[in-house]
């Protein structure tokens, strides 16, 4: 049976799900000539390949050096600037960049921002009330992560819109927009403009250290733990952009997730005080329709699977989101349960590349639900959702909603 992924199609962008079951049921290795690379769509395969080291991350290099040479030297910064983080590196470099960013990013950091977190969320919904009808991503899955993070770091609050912006246009390359035209141009403007701002950052925190993720990352190069300025202003940017960029989607696809099943929606509400349940609840949404599409890799020897030889510098696209509704793994896959138990969902990653704030976007997500079922006692659509059209990330761009108290 021919089966076609259109990456670009509306449908798909809306509901991937439908293409992904039929590739991995019936071409679980599949070649597409859309997206130039392999894709794999079954739990196993892919839960294998994420710890297998002939798979590299390190996808920057390889990228901006087939370039042509004015469009390297036009987009410079960017090159240089991501194949310093630590997710586009292999061991041994990603082992000591991400050694030294799990020394700031601390479990015992992470949950000392609980009660910031509620405090941010309590005044988010006051925002939403406020206005009736809103744009849920706008006002609320975004400022709650982006405001948290940006407090982990130490950057003002008033900055966090203007970091926005440069974090939008970065994403369309990183992500891998499959429809912005001039992603690499504004990408690359951006990283200047990042690299400006935390190179202050980090100088400011080098001279007058405070409690903060960037104060530490500073006094671990300090230390002689071979952290160059470079590298310190890259895994600050790095934690900017992926310490809001999956948590925002999963608030809004975890809400859009509830609006469209009723009956587990009132379930959440009525166990909202079951910590036990409500973590169970955050899983299904990142299981069921989470923030991560896929996960790219690039091939540093041949690679056979179900009959197929990957070659040498292929591309990789490990379809997360197929993983998540594999039979083979998870019964009844395609239903949205928030009771479900024993959840060992990809979505977060797998091996040493695991995402490092995982732990807080969970947190950020277990304070926000209970905080806004108890809160809003009507919500809903107020029009389409605008699904983003990464593919890479799996989330909106908006979702309208109405909202009131009684």
């Amino acid at each position: 049976m021919m089966v076609y992924f259109d990456a670009r199609s509306a449908a798909v962008i809306a509901d991937p799900y439908p293409a992904l079951r039929a590739l991995r049921d019936h071409d679980p290795v599949h070649w597409s000539d859309r997206l130039g690379g392999w894709m794999l769509t079954r739990y196993d395969d892919i839960r294998r390949s994420l710890r297998d080291p002939r798979l590299s991350s390190d996808r920057m290099r390889p990228f901006f050096s087939h370039l042509p040479e004015d469009a390297r030297r036009e987009l410079r910064d960017l090159g240089e600037h991501m194949a310093l983080w630590a997710v586009f590196n292999d061991p041994p470099d990603h082992t000591r960049l991400r050694g030294l960013m799990n020394k700031a990013f601390t479990s015992s950091a992470v949950a000392a921002l609980r009660p910031r977190i509620a405090e941010l969320v309590h005044e988010l919904v006051d925002g939403l009330l406020e206005r009736g009808e809103t744009d849920f991503i706008r006002h609320f899955a975004y400022p709650l992560p982006a405001g948290v993070i940006a407090a982990m770091l130490g950057v003002p609050r008033a900055d966090v819109d203007r970091l926005k912006q440069w974090s939008d246009d970065l994403g369309s390359f990183v992500l891998t927009s499959r429809l912005s035209p001039d992603k690499y141009t504004r990408a690359n403007t951006a990283i200047r403009e990042m690299n400006a701002y935390f190179g202050d950052l980090v100088e400011a925190r080098r001279r007058q250290p405070a409690d903060d993720v960037a104060s530490a990352l500073t006094a671990a190069g300090e230390r002689g733990d071979f952290l160059s300025r470079d590298e310190l202003v890259a895994a600050c940017v790095l934690l900017l952009f992926a310490g809001h960029e999956t948590t925002t989607h999963l608030l809004g696809n975890g809400l859009l997730a509830l609006l469209r099943h009723p009956d587990q929606l009132l379930a959440l509400k009525d166990n909202a005080e079951d910590e036990k349940a409500v973590s169970a609840a955050v899983e299904e949404m990142l299981r069921w329709d989470g923030p991560s599409l896929a996960q790219v890799r690039i091939l540093a020897d041949d690679y056979e699977l179900g009959g197929r030889v990957m070659r040498k510098g292929d591309r990789v696209f490990q379809m997360l989101a197929a993983a998540n509704r594999d039979p083979e793994a998870f019964e009844n896959p395609d239903a949205f349960d928030i009771a479900r138990r024993d959840n060992r969902h990809l979505t977060f990653g797998f091996g040493i590349h695991f995402c490092l704030g995982a732990p807080l976007a969970r947190l950020e997500a277990q304070i926000a639900f209970p905080i806004l079922l108890d809160r809003l006692k009507e919500i809903g659509l107020a029009g389409a959702p605008d699904w983003s059209d990464s593919i890479v990330v799996r989330g909106l761009n908006r979702l309208p909603i109405h909202c009131s108290a009684a």
